[in-house]
């Protein structure tokens, strides 16, 4: 008997044995044919040279839309008094929704309360629209409406999360860094992906809507506004030939070292960074500079607006848009409301909705709709998706003992318009009392495979490994919504 083998074992495997250790092998290897299909359905990742990472890359098939604009607004708006009608709302009124829930989000229902606006059709599609957004509202023609939509969350800084990454925890890449990461930008001379704050503040959950997450540094969003163009970009206190002389004898410094160590792709990627900003210093300052813009331009936006002035400076932010998108800027995050404050700042409105909605359309409404038109005007719109959307919807009846309506995730509306988008469609439906969406329902992973698809990325092989797990944006779910592609 071997000295090795334990007291009673003859070196032989019994039956049982050899089934169990068979059994566990060939599970092994269809773990490992399993995973290796996995690895295989997930996309090349972009080839990505680290000394020019935002260089143009191409999409995965060809597509009408090259540039996006997002107008994102913060604070979820009730579709119910903008592009939901919902008639049986106004025969309800101030009544018990039946079998509603005794409480939601914030606290105890009350009744079904009726649209604070009134709603008129638009357009050749006779499409019902508030009379809050009557700007936007004669858009309608152009625009392919979603009304379906579903959130994980009805909590505001998770809930912008889902919208802007696909996930309701911190930590992973923002819409905009996926698409620069994987198409690049056609300007190397300005950030590939700019973030827009609102005149009023950053939105509930800050730069997690336009951080890189795990993805490279490069493709995170860079924030600037009309008023707050990008900080530190110039040296304070430096005069500009010796600004200019310490750059370039820093690039030399860095050029010497690169080519003694060319494998040393960290610094290639650092240097990239420094010369982008470099090259930012000459172009930035014109382009948020809007003297240069027509009086009737400035009209049309609303920017000349001196009785308003957020609405003037959130004007001025879609002009700016407008710009960069101009210049070749691939990706523009354009926010619309700030963080949780009552519904004073952003369109949370919990318990004065319509006194407060007066206020943020006021700022929303014309120049947004300016911007649209501006776009087609110029030629810009046949390139350029826009997407008009909010984290989640409001519910049907007021707040107990307030008139504001709660948070809704169960039925929403965003919608798109310009490059590759089927106008004047109303697609997906929710409930007769706008509450839950009931046909055509769509997680907002549909809306984010389909903005990525309208750009000519599949939202199946746009990936990226991380901690041994291939992540992509809309996770492992996911499906073009077809109806609103033309």
């Amino acid at each position: 008997m071997s000295p090795h083998l334990p007291h009673g074992h003859h070196g032989w495997t019994s039956r049982r044995e050899f089934f169990n250790h068979a059994a566990g092998s060939l599970g092994t290897i269809a773990l490992t044919s399993l995973l290796a299909q996995d690895c295989s359905l997930a996309g090349p990742a972009p080839l990505i040279d680290p000394a020019r990472p935002l260089s143009p890359r191409p999409a995965h098939f060809s597509a009408a839309a090259k540039n996006v604009i997002v107008i994102f607004c913060a604070g979820a708006v009730s579709q119910l008094e903008t592009w939901d009608y919902k008639p049986e709302l106004i025969k309800w009124d101030d009544k018990p929704l039946p079998g509603g829930p005794a409480v939601t989000f914030q606290g105890p229902a009350g009744n079904l309360a009726r649209p604070q606006y009134d709603f008129r059709q638009r357009g050749e599609t006779g499409k019902w629209v508030s009379d809050l957004i009557p700007h936007l509202g004669e858009l309608t023609d152009d625009i392919a409406f979603i009304h379906s939509l579903t959130s994980h969350s009805n909590t505001h800084g998770p809930a912008e999360n889902v919208l802007s990454t696909g996930f309701a925890l911190d930590g992973f890449p923002s819409l905009g860094s996926w698409v620069t990461y994987a198409l690049g930008s056609e300007n190397q001379d300005l950030p590939a992906y700019v973030a827009i704050p609102d005149p009023r503040g950053v939105p509930q959950n800050g730069s997690n809507n336009w951080g890189p997450g795990f993805l490279p540094a490069a493709f995170q969003g860079t924030t600037m506004s009309s008023r707050d163009p990008i900080r530190h970009l110039a040296a304070t206190g430096v005069a500009p030939p010796a600004d200019l002389a310490a750059r370039d004898w820093l690039r030399r410094i860095n050029q010497r070292h690169l080519d003694r160590y060319p494998g040393e792709q960290k610094l290639a990627a650092r240097i990239a960074s420094y010369e982008l900003a470099a090259r930012m210093q000459l172009t930035v300052p014109d382009l948020v500079d809007l003297s240069s813009e027509p009086e009737h331009l400035l009209k049309l936006y609303g920017a000349d607006d001196t009785q308003n002035a957020d609405k003037a400076a959130f004007a001025r932010n879609c002009i700016l848009a407008r710009r960069l998108v101009e210049k070749g800027v691939r990706f523009v995050q354009l926010f619309n409301g700030a963080y949780a404050s009552g519904g004073k700042l952003n369109w949370d409105g919990h318990n004065a909705l319509k006194e407060q909605y007066d206020v943020h359309a006021a700022i929303l409404d014309q120049p947004a709709a300016a911007l649209i038109r501006d776009l087609r005007q110029r030629g810009l719109l046949e390139s350029t998706l826009v997407v008009w959307c909010t984290e989640f919807g409001r519910m049907p009846f007021f707040q107990k003992g307030a008139k504001g309506r709660d948070h809704n995730p169960d039925g929403f509306t965003c919608w798109l318009t310009g490059a590759g988008v089927k106008p004047g469609v109303s697609h997906g439906e929710t409930d007769e009392f706008g509450q839950r969406a009931i046909k055509d329902i769509h997680p907002l992973y549909d809306l984010n495979a389909t903005i990525l698809h309208l750009l000519g990325l599949d939202h199946e092989q746009l990936t990226f490994e991380h901690n041994g797990v291939q992540r992509r944006l809309t996770n492992v779910e996911g499906e073009v919504i077809s109806e609103v592609v033309a």
